[in-house]
Formats: C-alpha cells, structure tokens, sequence
C-alpha cells in the first residue's frame, strides 16, 4: 500500500512540475511565431519576397486576397515578387497577431490583422476603406518541425465594413 502511495506522490509532483514547462513552452512558440509575422511585414516593406517567404513551407498552399490558389514555396516567392515589383511596389503593410491556437504542440493556426497602405492600385473587386487602407484577415497554419515553425497554409481575405442593417 505505501508503494501505490508513493507512486501517486511522484505522479502529482510530475504533473505540478510539468503544467509549468507547457506553459512556459507555449509562451516560447507563441513569440517564435509573433517573430515570424514581424518579419513577414518587415519584409513585405522593404519588398523582400526571399525574406518573406523564409518560414514557408516547400509544399505550402496560398491563398491570395482575390481568392487565387498557389502552391508551394517557389510560387510564393515568384508571387510577391511580381507584386513587389509592381501594384504594391513601394506599399507598406502592418501585421499584427490576434490569436493563437495550438490545435497541437505543433501545430498553430494563427489570426492575424493586416493593413495595407500606399498600393498603386489593388487587384480587380477591392477597394481601400475609408481610411484608404486595404484591411485583411490573414490566417496562417504554422506546424513544427524539430525546432523550426514553417507556415503550411496562408489565407488571405479583404474584410470590408458590414452593410447598414435594415
């Protein structure tokens, strides 16, 4: 009987010990990947498609703002390159983390705000807001592999003020 007793001690002390470190943990992956974003937008301003596409990964999908599907890394790049180098040469784009869910410990689906300025022009059916931003919603799905975050999935939508209700 002290035996059992004993076991059950060292599993409460093993759980006490271990909720700590998850924690802990999760704050870790949770500013790797706010680190990520912020380079994405420092990248996205200085019109760096290498740069931001440097978490993606090789077999990635993307979904652009119009609703266009790419995959994998190389279309990524050659994407932002072309947009880079003409209808947001020169914009400037803010991202900013709204939520992180680890579905897995490696695997985060990751909300974030984004707010573009200074396009030349914005593709075909969007329009800048009132403040002469295009506001998106972007979600990434970020999985671990070993030590690295690499972005699996990127969807990108325009988010447009609601209709006045009637």
């Amino acid at each position: 009987m002290h035996s059992v007793w004993l076991r059950l001690g060292f599993a409460a002390m093993l759980v006490a010990c271990a909720a700590p470190l998850a924690l802990a943990q999760g704050e870790k992956d949770k500013a790797e990947i706010a680190a990520i974003v912020k380079g994405e937008t420092d990248a996205w301003n200085r019109g760096d498609a290498e740069a931001f596409a440097a978490h993606y990964a090789e077999n990635g999908s993307f979904t652009n703002v119009i609703g266009q599907q790419l995959y994998g890394r190389k279309a990524f790049i050659e994407q932002h390159a072309r947009i880079f180098s003409t209808i947001y040469k020169g914009s400037h784009n803010t991202f900013e983390v709204s939520h992180i869910n680890f579905v897995r410990p490696d695997v985060a689906v990751v909300d974030i705000d984004g707010t573009l300025k200074g396009a030349l022009r914005l593709p075909p059916g969007l329009k800048a807001g009132e403040d002469g931003a295009l506001h998106v919603k972007l979600q990434e799905v970020l999985t671990k592999e070993g030590k690295q975050w690499t972005i699996a999935a990127f969807h990108n939508v325009a988010v447009y003020p609601l209709p006045p209700e009637r």
